[in-house]
């Protein structure tokens, strides 16, 4: 049970909302005020004592609720605030932690989540108050950053919001394709830092002879080729955020250095003597398993527990296919407008063939797919077929797809190989054999012979695999 003498005021312009939103607090034991808009709320603390804990709405008439908040934040700046909003981006998650708000908590949420939340909130809440399981922020965000309104991604919002604001170094991970650049780039954007570079590098996409001088810098004549001074990464992102993509592929010898500017943020130019001083945060990103890594000695582990202060996971657009359709519309909008065509839109069993797809490729996949639609499709309307004509030509997701499996079985190895495990090759050898085969099995309807044929293998063949316990077709 709450403190009885803990007060909280509710200022939200939707009568529903606060009236079913004070009358659960109250059933908590809390006394509770509402108010209609920021203005009577302030009209108020001129003439009684401020509440011990505050919900506000975002959008009202008047003063919104950020603005309420930096109000309050000047006035009484140890009061706890709660913003609640139905229309959340990453920019006014950020926004709201950079005011000062204790929590964010997304329309429409449990009612009895957002008690539990304010019993957390209140510093005399009784010590056995359950932590609150309040909702995560509701979100999408601008076309050109990320999009997204299932719980996992709205966690992420929340989460780029509280860290945008803390000078810590995370590690994103992800799947190819799934917007961690997207998410460094939405970092630093709601950062204190958002006026200084960003500046992103992936660490795979340069020749390793030359990623010392891409990150560091070089003085003239410091190797063959070297005519003139170079400005490395470290130095152009001075003051601001630098996106190290694909860490994992980064040579040993680099993660020494680099793991040394991270601790002491200085270092030389290549073929320099003038010590480089410099104050960047860096945030690093990787589609590969970093702890195999470490086990296999391919990666630092010191330099790993230094640039995994935070760890951002992306799902992979399987895991959040109700966003399916917006991320679709939206890229196809866009490169309706960049290509100069017509706008298109897409009927809805063309969207449920989009939802069921499992798209290896993520995100880009998706997006890839909508400008090959909006370039290519014949009517104003795309229809299922027209969908089914796309992904059936998509040499590039194809591609995503067999190095994401040759990914996920290197790091399969790597990780048997580190525990000790012998005999890998054979078990592996059984269980590609199996996959293949249950594979071609289901899409002929446990056709033996037909399955045999699809695999170019004989019938005895796939007998034999199978080995006695399924059933003959």
């Amino acid at each position: 049970m709450a403190n009885e003498a803990a007060r909280i005021w509710v200022v939200d312009d939707d009568r529903a909302v606060r009236f079913v939103l004070a009358t659960a607090l109250r059933e908590a034991g809390f006394e509770v005020d509402g108010f209609d808009s920021a203005q009577s709320a302030l009209d108020a603390l001129r003439s009684r004592p401020a509440p011990d804990l505050l919900f506000t709405d975002v959008r009202m008439p008047g003063d919104d609720g950020l603005v309420l908040l930096d109000k309050l934040k000047t006035a009484h700046p140890r009061l706890p605030v709660i913003v609640m909003s139905a229309y959340t981006d990453i920019a006014s998650t950020a926004g709201a932690f950079r005011g000062g708000a204790h929590e964010f908590l997304s329309k429409p949420f449990d009612l009895d989540d957002a008690v539990a939340l304010a019993e957390r909130v209140l510093p005399n809440a009784a010590a056995d108050n359950h932590a609150s399981a309040e909702a995560p922020a509701d979100g999408a965000a601008q076309a050109e950053t990320l999009i997204g309104g299932t719980p996992a991604m709205r966690a992420l919002f929340r989460s780029i919001g509280r860290l945008a604001q803390a000078p810590v170094s995370v590690l994103i991970t992800g799947e190819t394709g799934t917007g961690k650049e997207l998410v460094a780039r939405a970092l630093h954007r709601e950062s204190p830092r958002a006026r200084k570079p960003f500046v992103a590098l992936n660490t795979a996409a340069i020749p390793s002879e030359l990623l010392e001088s891409e990150l560091f810098g070089h003085e003239a004549g410091a190797f063959t080729g070297a005519s003139r001074r170079h400005i490395g990464r470290f130095e152009q992102a001075d003051g601001g955020t630098l996106f190290l993509d694909e860490i994992g592929d980064m040579p040993l010898p680099l993660q020494t250095r680099l793991l040394r500017v991270l601790a002491e943020n200085e270092f030389f130019r290549v073929g320099g003597r003038e010590l480089i001083r410099v104050d960047v945060r860096v945030i690093a990103a990787t589609h590969q398993p970093l702890e195999s890594l470490v086990a296999d000695g391919r990666f630092r582990a010191d330099l790993l527990h230094r640039l995994d202060v935070v760890r951002l996971r992306l799902p992979p657009l399987r895991e959040r296919r109700d966003d399916v359709p917006k991320l679709a519309e939206v890229f196809l909008q866009s490169a309706a407008r960049k290509l100069g065509a017509p706008a298109k839109r897409f009927s809805k069993q063309a969207l449920e063939r989009l939802q069921a797809h499992d798209w290896p490729g993520n995100v880009r996949e998706l997006e890839n797919l909508c400008w090959r639609l909006a370039a290519m499709a014949p009517g104003e309307a795309i229809s299922r077929a027209d969908v089914d004509e796309a992904l059936a030509a998509r040499p590039f997701a194809a591609a995503e797809s067999a190095t994401a499996w040759e990914a996920a079985l290197s790091a399969w190895a790597r990780a048997q190989l580190a525990e000790g495990n012998e005999g890998i090759h054979a078990d592996a050898r059984e269980r590609f054999d199996r996959a293949l085969l249950e594979a071609a099995l289901a899409h002929t309807g446990g056709r033996r012979s037909e399955a045999a044929v699809r695999l170019g293998l004989g019938r005895n063949t796939l007998t034999r695999k199978l080995g006695p316990g399924r059933k003959r077709r």
